[in-house]
């Protein structure tokens, strides 16, 4: 039997359920609207820079790393509606200390994404005489862009305290816009302005395999591909979970890469022969610091580009919307698992967890200082979010062996394979970001055992009653899995010491994550401590009145 939170209004400070106003086209907006955000303003420039025609191949390995990890999350998400599930599954297979790893992971990657969208909105608008002051030229901003930055952080956060039926509303309306706006470029670009031979005029891939595969994390790729698990964190908040979570989750995915393939191909057909005369590494062109607005213009579609132009506020707006909700319900989901203050979980009479919404600011506000630059945060970002999303694989194959009976709205097919494959795929994601991101990975990584760990050590001493039990035992395997992963990068070709080769890097990393997968699996908690975990802190909020 699963425990259900009373729902009664009150003000801000009074605990009341998340409302379930939300339906599977709000939801699949939802995800579509975090997918389509600033990474189809710069994501087919990064990646043709790094790996030449043949970044369509790295977007299509990035698709289908993408739907592996997808459906894994679909099962999930209709196993376990609740909000911020992705911070919860690794809890209900693994204890305290993974779920708390897993759930830190999950709110760095939300919480970072808002500030990187008003990056990008600032960015492409200081192609307006107004806003030229917004940016230094390496991308810092000025006070002024600062004072516009936050303010645009500000709206983020008003919109979400109106509550998430309006939340739902505002980003479906969007979502038409986002979604209208590439695919008119994809066909109004191509009519009359494609030419077949770029694809081989300095070779389909001169950068060779590491160029594509690097591309897959650093130019943006993954970064774009992101946003599928909106859908699951706003689940506690679905009218109909288990029917719409799998197909809002499957079907953002469908819609997202097939824009963001066909953005790539016209992208490269579209330039003339001139702006990469030099090389693809040497990519320029007029307003190439707004790539699509820039190529419209150059091949003489001015109207276009104005279009584009408002879009680079409208698409990485709604994305930004979107991503401040994840975040205040990851630490919603942080705080009724224990790792957080119980702060975090009260909602207002509109059902908002208001204070998650306060820090999502202040973490935005923060990002604007160290990243300066809409391209410094993306790597991060991609690690970050692929390291939260890796707990869902092993989640699952544990799912699979002790809970074999436990209803399933949607199976994910041939799972005792899919499920260690795209772990093992979530692996060579982080591994092809690269040492240079992945150490800085490695220093928000400690500094979320600091602040989640202190607090549990804090709710622990003081004999609170929801001081979570870490269960190091059943985690055993993560301190191996974390250091082992930095290990290999810091070994590895991609950024680091380059005394692995390639090919036998990426050999060693798919066998070091078979290993660590089944070891999870094994050493697990058992049937009864998982159905405690999930009769303690799996929460179905029932609809405020």
């Amino acid at each position: 039997m699963v425990k259900l939170d009373q729902a009664t209004p009150g003000a801000p400070g009074k605990t009341t359920g998340l409302r379930r106003d939300v339906g599977l086209i709000g939801l699949m907006w939802a995800s579509v609207g975090s997918i389509i955000g600033s990474g189809w303003l710069y994501g087919a420039q990064k990646a043709v820079v790094m790996a030449g025609p043949a970044a369509i191949i790295s977007w299509l390995i990035g698709t289908v790393a993408i739907v592996l990890l997808a459906l894994v999350h679909a099962e999930l998400g209709g196993m376990f509606p609740v909000a911020g599930g992705t911070a919860r599954y690794p809890h209900y297979a693994f204890g305290g200390f993974a779920g708390m790893s897993f759930g830190w992971f999950s709110w760095l990657q939300a919480a970072t994404v808002a500030p990187i969208e008003v990056e990008a909105m600032i960015g492409y608008a200081g192609h307006w005489q107004f806003a030229k002051g917004f940016q230094d030229a390496d991308g810092t901003l000025t006070t002024s862009g600062l004072i516009v930055a936050l303010v645009l952080m500000a709206v983020f956060v008003a919109v979400n305290f109106l509550g998430v039926r309006v939340l739902a509303h505002t980003n479906s309306a969007a979502t038409w816009w986002k979604i209208a706006v590439p695919l008119a470029t994809i066909f109004i670009i191509a009519i009359g302005n494609f030419h077949p031979h770029n694809f081989t005029a300095h070779g389909f891939a001169p950068f060779g395999a590491k160029g594509v595969l690097g591309a897959i994390s650093s130019s943006g790729i993954i970064f774009a591909l992101l946003g599928f698990e909106q859908a699951i964190q706003l689940a506690g908040e679905s009218r109909n979970p288990k029917r719409d979570l799998p197909r809002a989750t499957l079907g953002s995915v469908a819609i997202g890469a097939t824009i963001y393939v066909l953005l790539q191909v016209v992208f490269i057909g579209a330039l003339p022969l001139s702006s990469f005369a030099h090389g693809w590494a040497k990519l320029d062109f007029p307003g190439i610091s707004g790539p699509w607005a820039g190529l419209a213009t150059l091949v003489g579609l001015g109207w276009l580009s104005v279009i584009l132009y408002i879009d680079a506020v409208i698409s990485p707006g709604g994305t930004g919307l979107i991503y401040t909700t994840a975040t205040s319900r990851v630490s919603y989901g942080l705080a009724k698992n224990g790792y957080a203050p119980k702060l975090f979980e009260q909602t207002d009479a509109r059902g908002v967890p208001w204070f998650g919404l306060i820090i999502s600011f202040v973490t935005g506000a923060v990002c604007f200082l160290p990243f300066p630059s809409w391209q410094e945060l993306v790597g991060f970002i991609t690690s970050a979010s692929v390291l939260m999303y890796a707990g869902a694989p092993l989640a699952y194959g544990v799912f699979a062996d002790r809970l074999p009976e436990r209803e399933r709205p949607y199976r994910l097919p041939a799972g005792k394979v899919l499920s260690p494959l795209s772990f093992v795929v979530a692996n060579l994601i982080i591994y092809w970001a690269g040492w240079d991101t992945l150490w800085r990975l490695g220093v928000a990584i400690v500094l979320g055992y600091l602040l989640l760990g202190g607090y549990a050590y804090y709710a622990t001493r003081k004999g609170l009653p929801d001081a979570p039990r870490m269960n190091f035992r059943a985690a055993q395997w993560l301190p191996v899995y974390l250091l082992g992963m930095g290990l290999i990068s810091w070994q590895g070709g991609f950024g680091g010491q380059a005394h692995i080769a390639l090919w036998w890097d990426m050999l060693i990393v798919a066998a070091f994550s078979v290993g660590i997968y089944y070891w999870a699996k094994a050493s697990a908690a058992g049937p009864e401590e998982i159905e405690r975990s999930i009769e303690e802190v799996v929460v179905t909020d029932a609809p405020a009145h």
